[in-house]
């Protein structure tokens, strides 16, 4: 059986794991991402993580030749580079992703591939979790932000700029106060993440009359289960804010099963609810029996999805 670490390189931790060809993690380590140090400093510690699971692998009986990662930040998937990128991580734009690890650990340049985070969580879903077994998936994420993946035929639809999935950057009708639109984290405004993200429902939160300022999105999930009101209204408006974006997705991809993912979708009814409520209303009769599915591997889906990027014989990053 074949075997690749995956990483998924986020802008708080970074984690890897050996993924077996079946998709199963065998062991995986995580580190925090060195996020105010600059791209070299990234790379350094994301090859030492690496280099250790090698050798880990190795005393297992494991070979391990393939490196697989899932970064956040828009991702030139052709040449590993990361073609920009939030503060989040500190000058991690320009940086030469899969040139750079694979000459600190010492491989040839083609046997690292990279791709943006999200389409790594829904290749992961896609091989081995909710989606397994389709011919097309969509998944959304929301959480910090709001993205998204849709894998067709086993490829992520990445853009022709690479920057496809991100589907908390178009407009929504819930994205406004007092008929302002709400600014975006993108410098645009009137988003779907402006409005649906986690930050967001703290924001909301306020704007509502929130007494808890220093509430974070799972203190106003906390305070709207006991009843708070500003809560409530918070979070109800975070879900049916994602939910239509969401429908208005599928109505336009059309996929075979939809994937919901990120921190809120873990939430509980409290959001999934009238996330799902919201969705369906705005199927086309056609998709009214589409699957709506909570992503099943967790933490595990970006290490997988970035394994299979080179545990996958056919080739899963081209241009659409």
């Amino acid at each position: 059986m074949q075997y690749a670490i995956g990483v998924d390189l986020g802008g708080t931790k970074t984690a890897a794991g050996v993924v077996s060809g079946d998709g199963e993690v065998l062991f995986s380590e995580t580190i925090p991402t060195l996020n105010r140090d600059g791209g070299a400093a990234i790379l350094d510690a994301t090859a030492a993580l690496v280099s250790g699971l090698i050798r880990r692998a190795a005393a297992a009986g494991i070979a391990v030749e393939h490196v697989g990662v899932g970064s956040a930040g828009v991702i030139d998937a052709s040449r590993g580079v990361v073609v920009s990128a939030t503060d989040a991580i500190r000058g991690w734009a320009g940086t030469e992703l899969t040139a750079g690890l694979a000459s600190r650990l010492g491989v040839p340049p083609s046997a690292v591939m990279a791709v943006n985070d999200v389409h790594a969580h829904a290749l992961g879903e896609a091989r081995a979790g909710a989606a397994a077994g389709t011919a097309s998936s969509l998944l959304v994420a929301v959480g910090t932000g709001v993205g998204g993946s849709f894998v067709l035929q086993g490829r992520p639809v990445l853009g022709h700029r690479y920057a496809g999935g991100h589907v908390g950057h178009f407009a929504s009708p819930y994205a406004f106060d007092g008929g302002a639109p709400l600014p975006c984290v993108c410098g645009g405004s009137g988003h779907v993440e402006a409005i649906a993200s986690g930050p967001a429902v703290r924001e909301a939160y306020l704007r509502f009359g929130g007494q808890a300022p220093a509430a974070d999105a799972r203190t106003v999930f906390t305070l709207a289960s006991n009843g708070d009101d500003a809560a409530v209204r918070a979070v109800g408006v975070a879900a049916a804010a994602a939910g239509q974006a969401v429908g208005g997705l599928a109505n336009v991809l059309d996929p075979e099963v939809l994937v919901v993912s990120g921190g809120l979708s873990d939430a509980g009814a409290s959001w999934w609810e009238p996330m799902e409520r919201a969705l369906r209303a705005e199927l086309l009769p056609s998709l009214a029996d589409l699957p709506v599915l909570p992503a099943a591997l967790g933490n595990a889906a970006a290490l997988v999805g970035a394994a299979s990027l080179v545990l996958s014989t056919a080739p899963i990053l081209q241009r659409n």
